[in-house]
């Protein structure tokens, strides 16, 4: 049976009916709301590919520059950044000749001053500040040793405190002289009360008087607080539930740019960010800071588990950043790199050692995988991608059938052999240009393919310098405009099978993109108009499209029509781009529709954001209507809405 659906907006001169098949005319795949996180951060991606995305960000440790990892030696400023001593004690970055571990050379040197009174030692200013709360329970760890054996015995006091020097919380941990070799310590730490701010430190402190002319060194020292699921060495609260609550289809990582390095050797190696911490060496992230890899492959997975979310995971390769490809003949180690990663993932630990690693971690059961990129944007390569794909890809089919594989050039341009089943869109640019192409893939042909759009988000309203002039905040009118595009991405649900908002993760004031999904620093989350229609997405999926009346392709209001098959739930989303208000009316195909139904609605004036000073400017308000047969409805300028209600 054909049943009609009408949309008449204002811009069209004589309705429309549309006749429509009552079984729709394609399933949403769950994945079509996604996420995507690059490490650490970077300027291009929460993607954590952003500075203070992953570490300082979603990765829940609180201590900078916890591990020393990759620093001179010595008391600059670099080195010990994060660092300070506290009450005449001196400290510096040593080349430890008994390092915690091969990966982790440096060692925090603490030295005592003779005659001193009182208490002194180090302390640790975290990511801009530490967030202390007394409802929490925080877990401490360090490895300390004494270089030279010596006749003490006492107490290193370890705590939390402001920086006026307010206790919120202290514990004592007996050492000896006698300790040469490194010993783990953990502690709790429970705050007897809540700061005020932000402005606190972690300390490390000892009675200078006992300690007089005492050297110890510390290594690996870490602060975790609570973490989402409470996850061991896992994410933080705030900004994992916001992300949950986006319900992601997908998940994307470890990133775009964070995945290639800027030289080959400076590549996201997946070996360097598994097992202990003391393990892990971390990397020179793309734009100049040490990625920690304390968020690591097993993290991503885990994280991916715990959101419900289809990991989508690139492997390298064989492309860096500064622009050097590996040779053809030069291939074969870092495609065994590949098979290796994609194993420890999914491989049986009986037949891969890579899987019996996984395993030895803790998770004998593989994980789930079904979409794995190969390297990332390589349009910028394409000339050598032709043969890194042929080799990657024809090798990996043949050790993992049953995987789909995700191109990063332009369509068929190159040619590339094998073909591809699926390819990664990225797309920043001005606002109105979403608007302009909202019916992008459209015109794309139905043969097979699948396309991810990756990454793409309103930066600017600029034109003539679109990287330059970019948004600090998302916008009204950018998300807006971001909406209809995402209208066109589930209208074509049937060949797009996920698209991902980035960079998804960056603080607020200490940053090197904007504008980002997510904005924190060390004591709050700030959300943005843009995370509000990723949340009113993925909260309001559906599962089977229902044709429409398609908008005008010149026009400034957009729509889509989704149905949950079994609540009968009918979802219409209506994105006005314009700046004056666009009233329509709605021919229901059902016989039975409910009497009410809700509204929820996000709209702002064009340049409008949530900002740290004020974060609430702009949220989705929540509203009733009385859905019928044929009703009316007027979207506000600006303006994203949501329709639900029930009709069978």
């Amino acid at each position: 049976s054909f049943l009609s659906l009408l949309v008449i907006s204002a811009a069209a001169a004589v309705a429309v009916t549309v006749n429509i098949n009552a079984t729709a005319s394609h399933p949403i795949p769950k994945t079509l709301c996604s996420t995507y996180v690059s490490n650490l951060i970077e300027p291009s991606f929460v993607s954590t590919d952003c500075l203070q995305s992953g570490d300082g960000g979603l990765y829940a440790e609180l201590l900078k520059n916890r591990a020393l990892q990759l620093v001179e030696t010595g008391t600059s400023a670099a080195s010990l950044s994060g660092w300070q001593a506290l009450n005449g004690a001196a400290i510096s970055v040593v080349k430890d000749s008994t390092p915690v571990s091969s990966a982790l050379p440096n060692a925090l040197q603490l030295k005592v001053p003779t005659g001193g009174t009182g208490s002194t030692g180090f302390a640790n200013t975290g990511f801009s500040g530490i967030k202390v709360t007394s409802s929490w329970k925080y877990t401490a760890s360090f490895h300390y040793r004494f270089p030279s054996a010596t006749n003490f015995n006492g107490n290193l006091v370890v705590g939390l405190q402001t920086t006026s020097g307010q206790v919120l919380a202290s514990t004592t941990v007996a050492v000896t002289g006698s300790q040469t070799s490194w010993k783990q310590i953990t502690v709790d730490l429970s705050p007897t009360t809540t700061a005020s701010d932000t402005n606190n430190v972690f300390t490390i402190q000892v009675d200078a008087a006992s300690t007089s002319g005492q050297t110890i060194n510390f290594a690996m020292l870490s602060l975790f607080p609570p973490t989402f699921k409470n996850r061991p060495n896992g994410m933080r609260v705030d900004l994992a539930e916001a992300l949950a609550q986006i319900k992601p289809g997908a998940f994307r990582f470890p990133g775009g740019n964070n995945l290639e390095g800027q030289t080959v050797e400076r590549r996201w190696r997946w070996r360097n960010t598994v097992g202990p911490l003391v393990s892990r060496p971390g990397r020179l992230g793309d734009w100049s800071y040490t990625n920690t890899d304390g968020l690591g492959l097993l993290e991503y997975l885990y994280w991916c588990e715990d959101l419900e979310a289809e990991p989508i995971m690139g492997v390298w390769a064989g492309y860096a950043l500064g622009g050097a490809s590996v040779a053809e003949d030069q291939l074969d180690p870092y495609i065994q790199e590949a098979v290796d990663q994609i194993n420890f993932v999914i491989g049986d630990p009986a037949k891969s050692a890579a899987a019996a690693l996984r395993a030895s971690l803790g998770r004998v059961k593989p994980f789930k995988l079904q979409y794995v990129e190969i390297g990332n944007e390589d349009w910028f390569a394409s000339a050598t991608y032709v043969y890194r794909w042929k080799k990657y890809v024809t090798r990996l089919q043949q050790e993992f059938p049953q995987l789909r594989f995700i191109a990063t050039t332009r369509v068929n341009d190159p040619t590339l052999t094998p073909v591809p089943t699926d390819y990664d869109y990225h797309d920043y640019n001005v606002h109105t240009w979403f608007a302009q192409n909202v019916f992008f893939y459209d015109s794309f042909a139905r043969n097979g393919k699948k396309y991810f759009h990756g990454e793409y988000a309103a930066i600017s309203s600029n034109p003539n310098d679109i990287w330059g002039d970019r948004f600090l905040f998302p916008t009204a009118q950018g998300s807006v405009a971001e909406a209809a595009f995402m209208t066109g991405l589930e209208r074509n649900s049937d060949i797009v099978f996920a698209g991902a908002y980035a960079p998804l993760i960056g603080h607020v004031s200490n940053h090197q993109w904007t504008p980002n999904l997510l904005g924190h620093d060390a004591g709050a989350i700030y959300l943005s108009t843009s995370y509000y229609v990723q949340k009113l997405f993925g909260s309001n999926r559906g599962d089977e499209f229902l044709p429409s009346t398609l908008p005008s392709q010149t026009g400034t209001a957009f729509w889509s029509i989704v149905r949950n098959r079994a609540s009968n739930e009918i979802i219409i989303k209506i994105a006005n781009t314009g700046t004056t208000a666009a009233p329509f009316t709605f021919v229901v195909p059902f016989n039975n529709v409910a009497s009410t139904g809700t509204v929820q609605t996000l709209s702002g004036t064009g340049s409008q954001s949530n900002t740290p000073s004020n974060p609430n400017l702009i949220a989705p308000r929540l509203s009733n209507f009385t859905p019928a047969k044929t009703f009316n409805f007027t979207a506000a300028a600006t303006s994203f809405n949501v329709l639900t209600f029930v009709a069978s």
